[in-house]
């Protein structure tokens, strides 16, 4: 358009490059969750203890995202976005090498650090970067990142750990990793420093959100595994990450010179778009997390199986995001995020009517339709939040939005696992209560399956006990079930209520034309 700069070709490709940190940051985040058992394992953890590899990755990923803007307007966006990718690749390929719990710990919370500055990094090139007519075409690519990488995370974990080994989870960051350092170094041109911001840099702001985020994450992750505020280290980082939150959010909303600016909720279309994708964030993270965990309990599948079944919410997606930017030129945008809002929705709704035989080939129509409207969800909601922000804050913007995406998510999760846990303790009662010995058909089927076990050569006693335990399994998988019903049942029921949100922000102002030039 006329009075709009052009963007070169070497601009694009830094763009891309800017684009593939995003993805490693977001898959690294996903892509441990069906390996735990086989790391686990070889470094000699339980299972509980083995939640931490992914707990201190989440805990630094969101202080990273936080000191994201501030960092990169001090060190400029190149710098920071080199060393960051630097970090997250020597930190990767440590975890590979790590021998004991301790270790990996350490390395994964490093590795989130540097990692979780690569996601508003890109999002912060493309407001920065691109013109307003080219932003739709940015944020549909910076969307793939942010919705692919979720689903297709724990698919290569699985098919890694399964062919490979675990560790090369980590290896396959390699080649990625030295592409985007490459492409970086060569093609983002390079912005001055102002190293003068150090000493009016919030040191009180920056600590007090690392303190409170770092410990409401943690209370997030570990919670339902520790009985939540039964638990004293529970309720003492509950503690903590309230005083701490309730001082970082005082202290930056009354800062002259804020390190996050907090005030960018003023704009009410931003706000709004930030709670949406707070829903995004649990049914997108809420939805790939519920899906494996129901596939292996009840389904029992090896990790290749279940990425072979959540590989498709994102193979689809890749066809659909290259029309997301001219359909957002036609349509309103509203109309958009409302349909891809309710395609996501619909799809889990149709997971929440579990039985015995729902499996792989259930699942697979339900996450094509799944993966049709996240597209529509996201790529628009981006859009959306930050047609009306001044370039100037790109930063602060860029940070809170991941931000809301990235809580959203930790909430979801939390969430998720108390529910899931607390109804089949609900389901099970309720059946246990119906389903007695002394009931008529309960009999019958503890006689037939006594039967048959006599016949195979247990003595009555055995097989009387044995029949019960048959029993009692039964009625676990039942309560199993329902309590994953319930769980997709919750997440189209958030992401359905977040559509109507869509009725309090203003009809926006018709997008300018958005095509690669």
């Amino acid at each position: 358009m006329a009075g709009e700069k052009q963007v070169s070709t070497r601009q694009w490709i830094a763009l891309f490059g800017a684009m593939l940190g995003a993805f490693m940051a977001v898959l690294d985040i996903q892509i441990t969750n069906s390996s735990l058992n086989d790391i686990s394992g070889a470094i000699g953890s339980s299972i509980d203890e083995g939640s931490w590899i992914s707990t201190a990755y989440l805990c630094a990923e969101i202080v990273a995202i936080g000191i994201s803007g501030i960092m990169a307007s001090i060190f400029s966006i190149r710098r920071y976005l080199l060393v960051s990718a630097v970090g997250f690749l020597v930190f990767s390929l440590l975890c590979a090498f790590c021998s004991n719990l301790g270790e990996l710990i350490a390395c994964r919370a490093l590795q989130g650090l540097f990692g979780g500055a690569l996601i508003p990094l890109a999002f912060n090139i493309i407001l920065v970067l691109l013109p307003p007519s080219k932003q739709p075409v940015g944020l549909a690519i910076f969307g793939m990142t942010a919705i692919f990488g979720p689903s297709i995370g724990p698919s290569i974990g699985g098919w890694l750990t399964d062919n490979w080994g675990w560790q090369w989870i980590f290896f396959i960051n390699l080649p990625p990793g030295i592409a985007l350092i490459t492409i970086i170094w060569s093609f983002l041109d390079q912005d001055p420093m102002h190293l003068e911001r150090i000493a009016d840099l919030d040191y009180f702001g920056i600590i007090s959100m690392a303190i409170g985020l770092g410990s409401l994450e943690y209370v997030l992750e570990e919670g339902n595994r520790k009985d939540w505020f039964g638990n004293e280290i529970i309720l003492r980082f509950a503690w903590i990450a309230g005083i701490f939150i309730t001082l970082f959010l005082i202290r930056e909303l009354t800062a002259k010179k804020p390190f996050l600016n907090l005030r960018l909720f003023r704009y009410r279309t931003f706000a709004l778009s930030c709670v949406i994708q707070t829903a995004l964030g649990v049914g997108l993270y809420g939805s790939v997390f519920v899906t494996p965990e129901y596939l292996s309990e009840v389904q029992h599948y090896s990790a290749s199986e279940i990425g072979s079944t959540l590989i498709w919410v994102g193979i689809p997606q890749l066809f659909i995001l290259p029309f997301v930017p001219k359909l957002i030129k036609v349509v309103d945008i509203r109309f958009v995020i409302a349909f891809g809002a309710m395609m996501f929705s619909v799809s889990c709704f149709m997971n929440a009517f579990l039985d015995p035989d729902y499996a792989r080939p259930q699942f697979v129509f339900s996450n094509i339709i799944r993966s049709l409207g996240q597209p529509l969800f996201l790529i628009p909601l981006l859009s959306m939040a930050t047609a009306d922000i001044p370039r100037k804050e790109a930063g602060s913007a860029s940070a809170l939005f991941n931000m809301m995406r990235n809580m959203g998510g930790s909430f979801g999760i939390a969430l998720l696992s108390t529910l899931i846990t607390n109804r089949e303790h609900l389901h099970s009662e309720r059946i246990g209560s119906r389903v007695t010995a002394e009931a008529p058909l309960v009999q019958q089927r503890l006689d037939s399956v006594g039967s048959i076990l006599l016949a195979k050569g247990l003595d009555p006693a055995t097989a009387a006990r044995t029949s019960l335990k048959i029993l009692n399994q039964s009625i676990q998988e039942q309560s199993f079930l329902l309590a994953f019903s319930d769980a997709f049942y919750v997440i189209g029921a958030i992401l359905g209520a977040s559509i109507l949100l869509l009725l309090f922000i203003p009809k926006p102002k018709k997008l300018k034309q958005a095509e690669v030039g």
